[in-house]
């Protein structure tokens, strides 16, 4: 089996959401002053490679901490969206649904992730139409993953593709990297949050698991 990565690396100066407060790492406990290393980490609930949960966009959805554990692991399939669209429609998903339904987790790999670091990953990223995120809700998926900053496009306020997916009380997994390493489908991921109360979002160390 082998293991994939599909997490970026947290660490100061990374990229985060237009107006998101970046990571800060402090280190008030030294090797040569006290005998031991710690971090203090200072971070935004939606940095790096996260996930959203639906009380992130909906008022009483459900937070990551009231879902189970099962939520953030299962089966999952990939499709190409790198074709230069800026809209993934619901016409673009109706080849894959036989795929789509025998999946837990959809991930799009639009080859966003190449620009990660540059001021261009921040906009003109392809997004799903809405009629394409209403067309995934027939299935009964746990969550759907983009290699993007966000599921809806920049400087979109609106979010309804946000509200659409998180409306059916399933995660979206944003800035995921690697995807063009993974299989179409029939293999797993994992995108585990951290454990927190209230948890609308957390930074997650998504892998695949590939056979």
């Amino acid at each position: 089996m082998k293991i994939i990565d599909l997490s970026h690396r947290i660490e100061p100066g990374m990229p985060v959401y237009p107006g998101t407060a970046p990571p800060v790492f402090e280190y008030p406990f030294g090797l040569d002053k006290d005998g031991f290393l710690e971090t203090r980490l200072s971070l935004m609930s939606h940095t790096g490679t996260h996930i959203d949960a639906p009380a992130h966009i909906l008022a009483g959805g459900k937070t990551l901490d009231r879902m189970p554990v099962s939520a953030f692991y299962g089966q999952a399939m990939c499709i190409d969206a790198v074709s230069g669209k800026k809209e993934i429609t619901a016409e673009d998903l109706a080849p894959c649904e036989a795929m789509i339904r025998a999946a837990d987790f959809v991930l799009f790999r639009t080859g966003w992730s190449r620009l990660w670091g540059s001021p261009e990953y921040f906009e003109g990223y392809p997004v799903l139409s809405p009629e394409a995120a209403r067309r995934l809700n027939a299935f009964a998926l746990k969550g759907i993953g983009f290699d993007t900053i966000s599921a809806d496009g920049a400087g979109d306020e609106a979010f309804l593709v946000h509200g659409i997916i998180l409306g059916k009380e399933r995660i979206i997994i944003e800035n995921l990297t690697n995807l063009d390493q993974l299989p179409r489908a029939g293999f797993l991921i994992a995108c585990f949050p951290l454990h927190f109360s209230g948890a609308d979002g957390s930074p997650v160390r998504a892998v695949a698991f590939v056979d």
